[in-house]
């Protein structure tokens, strides 16, 4: 029997959105293939490292003190991150580099031996010597002034109060997983969220309390399935991917005793001068990268997690503002602005007063927020120069 012209219109109809989807994944294919072909050549100064499934090639590296500019080459096949380690302090990163596609990182180095992470947590790590030169031994031998100590004191209490409203939140976290409270464990578990990510630009500076409180899974071997995933993300994919507190009981233990050391140890922290515009940089390019990819992927939060970064980072640079206004007017305006459009580009994603969930932001808004961060971290970048800490 012949097919009828209803039928052929919607086997036609078929054929052409198959073809159509055949035709996308080719042109991603095209792109991603042209992206890892095009990559302009490393600079005469940048110093390559490429990172495999196993290592990091070289694994160890021998560099003068001063700013050096690295260029991080992921020849595997997930997303990874790359970190200069002093102990569990993290110097530097470069975070969420795609899987054939490169990263820079510049960072002002001071003599010492440190690790390089190379790809997942559980892989051995690299080393990175760096030398000292004159200029390193002048600069150590530069006194601090007085002018930082009210602003050091006033970022002191900040952290202070900040921190304990995670090991508030985190605590009621506990009790509403112990009681079997999905909702009002994804209550705790957001209202954790915020002071968390508002303090990040200095917690996250220490890797072993950050890989144990917020570990992502792409960075881990058996992903979600793998021992080392605990922290905030394995209570948020237990409450919202599965549904359930069962079995998140061990995790929200842990991240409530995680919560109480990082109180401890941001009371007992010794901040430079350097620390307060650094950090903030630092954070805002973490955030950056973060942006075109997914913070916390099975709530869709991250507009929310962005706005609390934000925060964290003006409450950071901006503490020594008045310094660098008097010293350098335009390099104190660039960072108002770079904030203020940071801010207008966040809100701007605002739906009735609340944030949509992420998954619903296309690669176009995600690349305008990376945009915004990635300006911040340039603007503040400067205000160290600007008033004699760099």
């Amino acid at each position: 029997m012949p097919e009828t012209p209803r039928k052929s219109a919607g086997t036609a109809t078929r054929l052409m959105l198959a073809g159509a989807a055949v035709l996308v994944l080719l042109g991603i294919g095209a792109f991603w293939l042209a992206a890892r072909r095009t990559a302009a050549p490393p600079a005469a100064d940048e110093i390559v490292v490429t990172v495999n499934d196993a290592t990091c090639e070289p694994a160890t590296l021998e560099v003068p003190a001063g700013r050096r500019t690295f260029r991080i080459h992921n020849a595997s096949d997930r997303p990874l991150e790359w970190e200069i380690l002093d102990g569990v302090m993290v110097v530097a990163e470069r975070e969420n580099i795609a899987p054939g596609l490169n990263a820079t990182l510049s960072q002002r180095l001071a003599p010492g031996t440190y690790e390089i992470t190379c790809g997942l947590l559980s892989n051995p790590r690299g080393t990175l010597t760096v030398v000292a030169t004159a200029e390193s031994e002048a600069r150590q031998a530069a006194p601090e002034t007085r002018e930082f100590i009210g602003p050091l004191s006033e970022y002191r209490v900040y952290l202070g109060r900040r921190s304990g409203q995670v090991l508030t939140a985190t605590a009621a976290l506990s009790e509403r997983i112990a009681a079997g409270d999905v909702e009002g464990a994804k209550a705790a578990w957001t209202a954790a969220r915020v002071p968390w990510r508002e303090i990040a630009p200095v917690s996250a500076r220490w890797s072993d309390l950050t890989n144990g409180m917020d570990p992502q899974a792409d960075y881990l071997a058996k992903r979600e399935e793998d021992p080392g995933f605990t922290g905030f993300h394995r209570i948020e994919y237990g409450l919202w991917s599965q549904g359930t507190t069962e079995g998140l009981q061990p995790a929200a233990d842990k991240l409530l005793a995680d919560a109480a050391t990082l109180k401890e140890r941001l009371g007992a922290l010794d901040l430079a001068p350097a620390d307060l515009a650094g950090n903030a940089a630092a954070f805002a390019q973490r955030v950056a990268d973060q942006a075109t990819g997914s913070q916390t992927p099975y709530s869709h939060t991250e507009l929310a997690e962005f706005s609390a970064d934000l925060d964290g980072i003006a409450k950071s640079a901006l503490l020594v503002d008045p310094l660098v206004a008097a010293a350098s007017p335009a390099t104190s305006e660039a960072l108002h602005k770079a904030l203020g459009n940071a801010r207008s580009v966040l809100d701007g994603f605002m739906v009735e007063g609340a944030w949509p969930s992420y998954d619903t932001i296309d690669t176009a808004g995600r690349e305008k927020i990376a945009q915004a961060f990635a300006a911040v971290a340039g603007a503040a970048g400067a205000y160290n120069a600007a008033i004699g800490l760099e």
